[in-house]
């Protein structure tokens, strides 16, 4: 089945539930949860990149060295592949890309688990506290209460996979029907990654107490080579999964300025390019306007080098329109629940209970940005 076909079922069957105001504004955010998430790789790339730069300067220069290197040169690299790449269609229909993301998703988490209990063990006890670091001189109150409420966003980010659903789900073959195989890949999925993501983040903050670091691979240098491997899978995923995410930008803005110019050759006039096995053919609009787009991602991000302060800011802005309210609205007017009913109270105060942690998220991912500008330099990137 036509994945577009699907999107204009989905958009109709919204309409039709919800109304045209909601689709509209469920869909801004769907595009911006998009570019949000092409921002976040590329920080994660570049940052993934110093990790192993930093880690083989240690491994031979010794533990104690500084080993300083900026993620600027790694970020433009990474936005020069992404605009190579961006120039060939449907790679996000590439079943080859999906497979390569989960080997590599696979790898990098179990060796950051591995780590994390290799650690835990040698200091023979659990580092931190129940309550986390204590107010004191260099952490106020402020600063810990945004970093709570910014944690709230990176949670949020870890399942916010909505934007996603529908091209997951044209993956489906049938019978079973869609419907029940993805209500049973949702639940398992959900139940192995909650028991994944749990385990990680309570067995690397025990290795590592207060210290322990946004990205839990940066925070180890030995075994040198399997950190290498575990940085270098995070950006051999990335590479793939930054044109997943934009490959729907660019077919949505496209098609809307060919169907607002359809005699311009610049949108329509098709140019081939012979490479040694196959042909890449593009259009001077996808040139030129893919792009600005991905330079203008790469700039974002170079003004904005914070890794957990920008996962947390994506989380806030996608979890409660897409995971929770469009779905839930939806929910309420397909099965026809009745105002006021037990069952409309309680969706009701789930919508509010998320709307209230998506709006706690972003004061304090924006605030802990705020406060990191001040001690930051705009366009160079540090571990």
């Amino acid at each position: 089945m036509d994945v577009e076909r699907k999107v204009v079922e989905a958009d109709d069957d919204g309409r039709v539930r919800t109304g045209p105001r909601d689709v509209v504004v469920c869909g801004l955010a769907q595009y911006a949860i998009l570019w949000g998430t092409m921002v976040g790789y590329t920080i994660t790339t570049a940052t993934s990149i110093m990790a192993v730069a930093r880690t083989d300067c240690r491994h031979h220069r010794g533990h104690d060295a500084a080993c300083a290197s900026s993620g600027t040169v790694y970020m433009v690299a990474f936005g020069v592949v992404e605009v190579v790449l961006s120039q060939f269609p449907s790679l996000e229909k590439l079943t080859i890309i999906s497979v390569v993301a989960a080997v590599m998703s696979c790898t990098y988490s179990f060796v950051g688990l591995f780590l994390s209990a290799a650690k835990l063990a040698s200091n023979h006890g659990a580092r931190g506290s129940l309550l986390g670091v204590k107010i004191a001189a260099g952490v106020s109150a402020s600063t810990k209460t945004w970093h709570s409420l910014q944690a709230l966003g990176n949670v949020a980010f870890a399942y916010t996979y909505s934007m996603l659903l529908i091209e997951i789900q044209d993956t489906v073959k049938a019978p079973p029907s869609e419907n029940v195989t993805m209500k049973r890949a949702s639940f398992y999925g959900i139940s192995v990654t909650t028991i994944f993501y749990v385990s990680l983040g309570c067995i690397g903050y025990a290795a590592f107490g207060n210290a322990a670091p946004g990205n839990v691979l940066t925070g180890f240098d030995e075994p040198f080579w399997l950190v290498d491997v575990a940085n270098i899978a995070v950006v051999v995923h990335l590479v793939g999964a930054y044109q997943v995410y934009a490959q729907p930008i660019f077919a949505c803005y496209e098609k809307w300025l060919g169907s607002r110019w359809p005699d311009s050759a610049f949108f329509h006039h098709e140019y081939a390019v012979r490479l040694p096995g196959c042909a890449v053919r593009f259009t001077m609009c996808k040139l030129v306007l893919r792009t600005a787009f991905v330079a203008a991602t790469t700039v974002v991000s170079l003004m904005l080098p914070f890794f957990n302060a920008v996962l947390g800011l994506l989380g806030a802005i996608a979890f409660w329109p897409l995971t929770v309210y469009f779905p839930v609205t939806m929910y309420i007017a397909q099965a026809k629940v009745a105002p006021g009913s037990r069952k409309w109270v309680a969706l009701q105060a789930l919508n509010v209970g998320a709307l209230l942690v998506s709006l706690l998220a972003a004061v304090g991912s924006v605030a802990d940005m705020v406060q990191r500008l001040g001690h930051v330099t705009i366009f160079q990137t540090q571990l």
